[in-house]
């Protein structure tokens, strides 16, 4: 079932609205046409209740005046490219630096600060959202047009299921990934220290300051960032670790095991207390792990529920960061005739 209604406009005036999900076994999915947006996600805990476990707004206001990518599709290019520059058949391109030194998440207006095209498109495995975008030629510095359908499906296995297409007509760089700020334990109820987490990974992508990858790929045995078994987030978190410091606590990119093309288990996330259990599926190389560093309890979200230090976790499936300047990471190049096709699943049940 999908209900749509009225969720305001932007500055510009833009009529912006806000769908409905609901499955078979009671969970809700919220969604908005502004930045595709997941406004809240609902599942039952083992006791039977349902709790919103992604934060966000109330409104769409709040999130035009201020949104860490909260619940965003985030592109052209998701994470960062080291001083917004790259170089595409000996052409150079200089984006936004709209992170210290470095171009963020698609720049100054990314795809989750523009209105997409939705439509319904739900089938038997559950209701769906339709999301199409035309990012032309030179938007955000990007060459190329680019068209982007991504369908949102709340399937009734209780999964939220998320199909990424793009096509272009001129070469460019694509990275497309979901922003959910994840709380198992229901948005707004402190911190996530206690979540288990694990990540289907030998190596990770190291950083420097300013969190852009050095181009090494290391192996996670014997550091903090080994977390092949479930780890509680919080163990090695205050180590004495470069790696930490220059991240701030988790901020990295894992590179993830057999990585061919095909879907498979990247990461599950558990809290113990509501019984809450999230696997990661993806086709993707990568998963950026972030365990809200930067909240610092100035956002004020849905319910006047108030986002403190580390109370949320980002699992964002992607390619690595600076794919562009890294020749030996996996390409983010898209040619005319290709299709960029990747899914990414966050499937819920109850441990």
């Amino acid at each position: 079932m999908i209900i749509k209604e009225d969720f305001g406009k932007t500055n510009e005036g833009i009529s912006v609205d806000i769908y409905t999900l609901k499955n078979k076994q009671g969970s809700e999915l919220k969604v908005t046409n502004y930045g595709a947006i997941v406004v809240s996600l609902k599942v039952a805990d083992l006791k039977g209740n349902f709790d919103d476990i992604v934060l966000g707004y109330d409104n769409l206001n709040n999130y035009l005046q201020k949104n860490p990518y909260f619940g965003s599709v985030v592109g052209r290019y998701g994470n960062r490219i080291g001083n917004g520059t790259f170089v595409l058949d000996g052409v150079s391109y200089s984006l936004a630096t709209n992170d210290g030194e470095n171009h963020l998440h698609g720049g100054i207006k990314g795809f989750d600060k523009v209105v997409w095209t939705a439509k319904d498109t739900s089938s038997s495995d559950g209701p769906a959202v339709e999301f199409s975008y035309l990012s032309k030629d030179g938007e955000e510095d990007y060459p190329g047009n680019l068209l982007v359908t991504m369908v949102y499906t709340l399937t009734h296995d209780n999964s939220f299921k998320i199909d990424y297409l793009a096509t272009t007509d001129k070469a460019t760089i694509v990275n497309l990934t979901h922003h959910s700020y994840f709380n198992l334990a229901g948005h707004g109820s402190g911190s996530i220290l206690d979540h288990e987490i694990m990540i289907n990974a030998d190596k990770f992508t190291p950083i420097g300051e300013g969190l852009i990858p050095t181009g090494e790929l290391r192996d996670v045995s014997g550091t903090p960032f080994d977390l092949r078994e479930p780890t509680t987030i919080s163990k090695w978190l205050n180590t004495d670790d470069s790696q930490l410091q220059f991240g701030f606590g988790y901020d990295h990119n894992w590179v993830l095991n057999n990585y061919d093309g095909s879907q498979r288990l990247a990461a599950t996330l558990y809290e113990r207390t509501t019984g809450r259990f999230m696997e990661v599926l993806t086709t993707e190389p990568g998963i950026q792990f972030y365990c809200g560093n930067f909240l610092d309890g100035t956002i004020t979200g849905k319910e006047n529920k108030i986002y403190k230090y580390r109370s949320a976790v980002a699992l964002e499936t992607q390619h690595f960061p600076d794919s562009p300047n890294k020749e030996n990471f996996p390409s983010v190049v898209l040619r005319p005739g290709e299709k960029y096709h990747q899914t990414t699943i966050y499937k819920f049940s109850i441990r």
